[in-house]
């Protein structure tokens, strides 16, 4: 068994790795002269910080990255609820160290002008200028389907060795779905990291990017031992 530290560094790496390599290719690759890699872009590389951080730092910490995520798998019965405090912390500073290092390289650049690190919003904080109802059910309703993958993917019935693949490859459709109408969160850490370096409306509507996704993680927990876990 992995000791706590190990596990916390697992998560603190992982959530730093999803964080840096996902919101940085929204500021620095997305749009970038001619060669921008748009949303489509963005969506994949969410997918892949989860898929690579999965296979190499899952077998010591289980890979949650995501304080929702891990909310989730307790209520699911997957982790031990006293283990949450320990990965949360984790997981919070591991995306605010990931912001930080981005805002820096970010404004690494003489005509830098850097007035949003891919934080997330509703209203006219979202991309598509979506309502804080549409914002509160795409995060709900997404975080909770995540959750439905995980819990599937990772069961002991499942295809051995393809959990982290199903989980990065879920990630990005959601990303595909969501980031018009939040930029998408279903990650409160995601959330925390850029919002701190980012403009002042995202500190304000952080709250929804933490209840929102941890509602949705119960919901996809409760929805998936009720209606579709085997013993396990």
């Amino acid at each position: 068994m992995a000791s706590n530290l190990k596990k916390w560094s697992a998560e603190f790496l992982g959530t730093f790795w999803l964080t840096f390599g996902g919101c940085g290719s929204a500021v620095l690759a997305a749009a970038f002269p001619n060669v921008g890699i748009g949303l489509l872009g963005v969506s994949l590389a969410f997918g892949l910080t989860v898929l690579t951080g999965a296979y190499a730092l899952g077998p010591v910490s289980g890979g949650h990255f995501n304080p929702a995520v891990s909310v989730g798998l307790a209520v699911g019965g997957r982790m031990k609820a006293s283990e949450l405090p320990g990965y949360i912390i984790a997981q919070v500073f591991g995306a605010i160290v990931a912001a930080w290092i981005l805002y820096l390289i970010a404004t690494g650049k003489a005509d830098a002008n850097i007035t949003d690190l891919a934080t997330n919003g509703y209203g006219e904080h979202s991309p598509g200028k979506y309502s804080l109802t549409a914002a509160l059910l795409t995060e709900v309703v997404l975080t909770a389907v995540f959750l439905i993958v995980i819990l599937g993917a990772t069961a002991r019935r499942a295809a051995a060795g393809f959990g982290g693949l199903a989980i990065g490859l879920c990630l990005t459709l959601i990303h595909l779905i969501s980031i018009p109408v939040t930029n998408t969160s279903v990650n409160p850490a995601r959330s925390t990291g850029p919002a701190l370096f980012g403009p002042h409306i995202a500190l304000e509507q952080l709250w929804l990017f933490w209840a929102a996704p941890i509602a949705g993680a119960i919901l996809g927990a409760v929805i998936y031992k009720l209606l579709l876990a085997d013993e396990e």
